[in-house]
């Protein structure tokens, strides 16, 4: 069983102007996967924010993987994707790119994501874009992994055959 911590960046959601549907439907996804969800929080697009918290709970290793939603497009305040390399040890490339693909076949905005994907010691990354409708399309492209990566990441899984 994953545990799951799911952070949503939205401006208008830190100052409940605005209600949270992507991260719920992580949180429902997950749960219905019988995933424990261990934390979950809506802080602003700062870059030095988004930081802090994706560290503190990768670092706490309570949570195999993180789920961002939101601030993955071009606009000036969408800093998602700088904040997690900022403190990734790892880049995992194919994950971002799977998302891309796998959305394109639906609309070709899907080209303009920015979302990126890594590891932080033992914590899987992954960032979303902020719409309920990208956060399913996404997760199907990758959830068929995830339980694999973090059995790598952990260290539970050591060979291929």
């Amino acid at each position: 069983m994953l545990t799951i911590s799911i952070l949503t960046v939205s401006d208008k959601g830190a100052r409940g102007q605005r209600y949270d549907e992507s991260g719920q439907t992580i949180r429902d996804i997950f749960s219905d996967l019988g995933s424990d969800i261990a934390g979950y929080e809506i802080v602003p697009d700062e870059i030095d924010i988004i930081r802090q918290k994706l560290a503190e709970w990768a670092d706490n290793k309570e949570t195999d993987v993180i789920i961002t939603t939101g601030g993955t497009g071009l606009g000036e305040r969408d800093v998602t994707p700088e904040a997690t390399i900022a403190v990734l040890d790892r880049v995992v490339p194919g994950l971002a790119e799977a998302m891309r693909a796998g959305s394109l076949s639906k609309t070709p905005m899907a080209m303009l994501s920015r979302a990126t994907a890594g590891v932080r010691g033992k914590c899987l990354i992954i960032n979303l874009p902020g719409s309920p409708k990208a956060v399913r399309e996404c997760l199907e492209v990758v959830l068929p992994a995830i339980p694999h990566a973090v059995d790598i990441i952990k260290g539970v899984v050591t060979e291929h055959s």
